[in-house]
């Protein structure tokens, strides 16, 4: 069971520490580079900012953080942009990450639209994301480092709380 909640700065190294692990993993698997992540990734003091400026929410499995993700309103109270989601991959495939989208769904639910961008090579997120109701709306950026976007946009169909 994934508890989740609010991160608070202590946090900080913790969350630095596994979203680095994470993004990096995929960077070696997907890119066969040692260190790719976006920017603050691996660093305490951004961790720290994004508290401030963000909700950011700490993913807690038997009382141990095993990820994060950062929200931030995207204009208005209904549409909202989720920066980012990590989850330590030695904690992935066990249901998390829905357990985490599931909880965002119900914290918010105003939100009638998300969005969140990932990797154009991180063909994994873009199964996950797809799976959770998201729909790719777009590609920016360079061929070596373009970005997928994605969007979810709550209707009576889609998944809900």
């Amino acid at each position: 069971m994934l508890n989740i909640l609010p991160a608070d700065p202590s946090d900080a190294p913790v969350l630095a520490e596994i979203q680095k692990r994470t993004f990096d993993e995929d960077a070696l698997k997907y890119r066969n580079k040692a260190e790719d992540g976006p920017p603050g990734y691996d660093s305490i003091a951004w961790q720290a900012e994004m508290m401030k400026k963000g909700h950011y929410f700490k993913l807690l499995a038997d009382g141990v953080i095993i990820g994060g993700m950062i929200v931030f309103p995207a204009s208005g109270e209904d549409e909202f942009l989720l920066l980012r989601i990590f989850i330590d991959p030695l904690q992935q495939n066990r249901g998390f990450g829905q357990e985490a989208f599931h909880f965002l769904f119900a914290s918010y639910p105003s939100a009638k639209r998300w969005s969140l961008d990932t990797p154009s090579w991180a063909i994994r997120n873009h199964h996950f994301y797809k799976k959770m109701g998201f729909v790719q709306t777009g590609v920016i950026g360079d061929p070596d480092s373009q970005d997928a976007f994605f969007e979810y946009e709550r209707i009576s169909s889609n998944i809900t709380a």
